[in-house]
């Protein structure tokens, strides 16, 4: 399970969460985190943070506002473990790969997870590699966050930012819904 953070688990905000004190927690995000992990999904939060590139805030402060999501997410319940955070701190203009809609942290997230070797994807149809996710997804409040999972080949599911994941969890999970 691939899921954004801001909109997703978080409020989200137009002037980005910058701060500890920022963090307010969606109700029912981790009710939804626990309902996958007990589902068989192994949890992987992929959020873009160009405010770091930006000087707005540092590794450090992003690592902090990770830990109260994490914390906020077990405080709702106990269940709702996320096996890995993976975070891309450049701006759209960078063109980074790792960045949304790029698929770079999703590939990386399976690849660490599942203890695959790096693989490089060209685009020559002759060399691309796709590996099966089965019934993987990515959940987001955004169109960035929608080319991920096109780019990666899961199901896409968009959240209405107002809710978060407690939203859609029931379509998630059922494994007729190809998602949106």
């Amino acid at each position: 399970a691939y899921l954004d953070r801001d909109g997703v688990l978080n409020v989200g905000r137009a002037d980005y969460v910058k701060s500890v004190d920022e963090v307010v927690m969606l109700p029912g995000a981790g009710n939804a985190v626990a309902a996958l992990r007990s589902a068989g999904y192994r949890i992987v939060i992929v959020t873009n943070q160009s405010p770091v590139n930006r000087g707005m805030f540092s590794h450090e402060d992003l690592e902090l506002m990770n830990q109260a999501v994490l914390d906020g997410l077990l405080e709702e319940n106990s269940d709702a473990h996320v096996d890995l955070v993976l975070y891309s701190p450049y701006a759209p203009w960078q063109d980074s790969p790792v960045r949304k809609p790029g698929a770079g942290m999703l590939q990386v997230g399976r690849q660490i997870l599942s203890g695959l070797t790096i693989e490089v994807k060209h685009n020559s149809s002759q060399l691309q590699h796709y590996h099966d996710e089965g019934r993987s997804f990515m959940a987001g409040d955004r169109d960035a966050d929608m080319g991920a999972a096109l780019q990666h080949g899961v199901r896409g599911f968009r959240v209405n930012p107002e809710v978060g994941l407690a939203g859609i969890v029931e379509r998630i999970l059922n494994d007729d819904d190809d998602g949106d």
